[in-house]
């Protein structure tokens, strides 16, 4: 016991580390919060590009079908001349449960705005763990599922990913990974295009 003691004496800092490791890696609650602080620095986030590529004719949401959390089809011709918020997320996914937060006050600040759409859109395999994971947190945001495949120029495949829409359907951030969206420089972007 004594050379127990000694070794926790000498190697005390060591085992402190690997205990929050291996909480890290075992709990997505702690991961989630670690990679939160990280995307509180702002270093992960990307912005919304001031320019559109003229080559893009199409609207990035045609094809888009969702349904709220009654079943009912949203109906995309409701986003005409509307800034559109996408985020792709799934209650499993320690990132998209980081980045939460910030989305759930990004919610809040222009949930009122009639020129702004919320479509985050849950990706779970079970549609309940999805719903518990907000009740449970207590986020408000609005529950959304696919109703058909989602455009790849959208989503591919990775988990969270943020599309920002402009007025005319165009693409103006496309975001994959953790990102702090409640960040004023990133309303200051949102609201020029609510412009």
């Amino acid at each position: 016991m004594e050379n127990v003691k000694k070794w926790i004496k000498a190697h005390g800092s060591t085992t402190i580390m690997m205990v929050v490791l291996i909480i890290v890696l075992v709990n997505p609650d702690a991961k989630a919060w670690l990679m939160r602080q990280v995307a509180s620095t702002g270093i992960l986030n990307s912005s919304i590009s001031k320019s559109v590529d003229k080559s893009e004719n199409a609207v990035a949401y045609t094809g888009l079908m969702v349904k709220n959390e009654n079943g009912t089809l949203i109906d995309p011709s409701q986003w005409k001349g509307k800034v559109v918020f996408i985020n792709f997320w799934a209650s499993w996914c320690p990132p998209c449960r980081a980045e939460f937060p910030s989305v759930q006050k990004f919610y809040d600040q222009y949930k009122s705005h009639p020129d702004m759409v919320f479509l985050t859109i849950n990706l779970d395999d079970n549609v309940a763990l999805g719903k518990n994971y907000l009740k449970r947190k207590g986020f408000t945001i609005p529950f959304i599922t696919p109703a058909a495949s989602i455009p790849e120029a959208l989503y591919n495949g990775s988990l969270p990913t943020t599309v920002v829409l402009d007025k005319k359907g165009a693409i103006r951030l496309h975001h994959t990974g953790v990102a702090d969206y409640s960040k004023a420089s990133f309303y200051e972007q949102i609201d020029s295009l609510l412009k």
